[in-house]
């Protein structure tokens, strides 16, 4: 079994082409069934001999300490997705998993931020400090971070030479507009190479999961961040303030940290985190809720499903359909909080 799961493991990463995350998941989610089947002293069970009820039993074992439905839910998925790769090689006869139901999960609506809120939060963060909508005043209650400055070197015996977290606010401006006007995940954010940018015509290829790549325009606001950010990219490319040097695994992305590297999924939580923190807004925000405003702000202005699930990158329209019910609950609370008879 241990071999058997090593090579579905191999075949999900040059086969099916599953991000570095989903494999790692998977893996762990293998392992502790093996080690569920194998207790201290026992050798672990051969394949032919996994039914169905030991999955059940294995189900219940997670319920009893406490997992959350979702989290069972993948960790059965993964059993699902081994057992079907072990019969389609021959391995085994049937799916023992096929007939273990999974738990029902209940239906979550995405919160959104209203459009004039994700508006409010963008132009502050450029200095503008008004919404773009009718010149409204921001939702946001400050200013959060003066204008870029120049970077001080701290001396030639350092080799890398941080630069002023001021000066990065371009980047960070950059990379939200992106995340808001192209509806991208934090993956392909972050995955983002200078060839896959047609800056004239506003359009990015982008790479999703599972590798499939669509098209998907961005807008001027996104354009003039990122022109005002080239610059600062070129600088932190140079040995002498990063540490990459021009290191051609780093030369072609988009975005980099401080020392000229590619800049990292857990970065870019970090960023969105430490905006929100400054701009003083109990807002749960987080990098994924760019995405969710994109889709649902698209739908509210007339868009159609089709055409969301198309800049998304869905492969369910039932994926996308969460998002009808979002903008639903937001023009319930406009009502609410606007008709005197509510």
């Amino acid at each position: 079994m241990k071999a058997a799961i090593a090579k579905y493991l191999e075949y999900l990463q040059s086969v099916k082409n599953s991000s570095p995350h989903t494999i790692l998941n998977y893996r762990r989610d293998l392992e502790q069934f093996l080690a569920y089947l194998s207790p201290p002293g026992l050798p672990p069970p051969a394949l032919t001999g996994v039914a169905h009820p030991m999955i059940r039993e294995f189900v219940a074992h997670l319920h009893d300490h406490g997992l959350a439905k979702s989290s069972i839910a993948r960790k059965l998925a993964a059993l699902r997705s081994f057992f079907k790769y072990c019969v389609r090689e021959g391995h085994l006869k049937e799916n023992p998993a096929r007939l273990v139901p999974t738990p029902k999960l209940p239906k979550r609506i995405p919160s959104v931020l209203s459009a004039e809120e994700m508006n409010g939060f963008l132009n502050q963060l450029g200095g503008t400090g008004q919404a773009a909508s009718g010149g409204r005043e921001s939702s946001t209650k400050s200013a959060l971070l003066p204008p870029a400055s120049a970077v001080k070197p701290q001396g030639k015996q350092s080799r890398s030479v941080p630069v002023e977290e001021s000066f990065l606010l371009r980047r960070d401006r950059a990379l939200l507009e992106l995340l808001y006007a192209a509806g991208l995940r934090v993956s392909e954010l972050t995955g983002l190479n200078l060839a896959d940018m047609d800056q004239k015509e506003r359009i990015l290829r982008v790479r999703g999961k599972g590798s499939k790549e669509r098209i998907v325009p961005y807008g001027t606001k996104a354009q003039e961040a990122l022109e005002k950010y080239w610059p600062l990219r070129e600088l932190l490319l140079e040995p002498r303030y990063g540490t990459s040097g021009r290191d051609g695994s780093h030369t072609e992305a988009v975005f980099l940290n401080y020392s000229g590297r590619r800049l990292t999924q857990r970065s870019v939580g970090r960023i969105v985190k430490k905006y929100v923190r400054i701009a003083n807004v109990n807002w749960d925000l987080h990098p994924h809720s760019m995405r969710h405003a994109f889709a649902t702000h698209l739908l509210a202005d007339g868009a159609d499903l089709r055409a969301i699930q198309e800049l998304l990158g869905h492969q369910s329209l039932s994926t996308t359909q969460k998002y009808t019910h979002a903008s639903i609950r937001q023009l319930m609370d406009i009502y609410d909080k606007a008709h005197p008879h509510a």
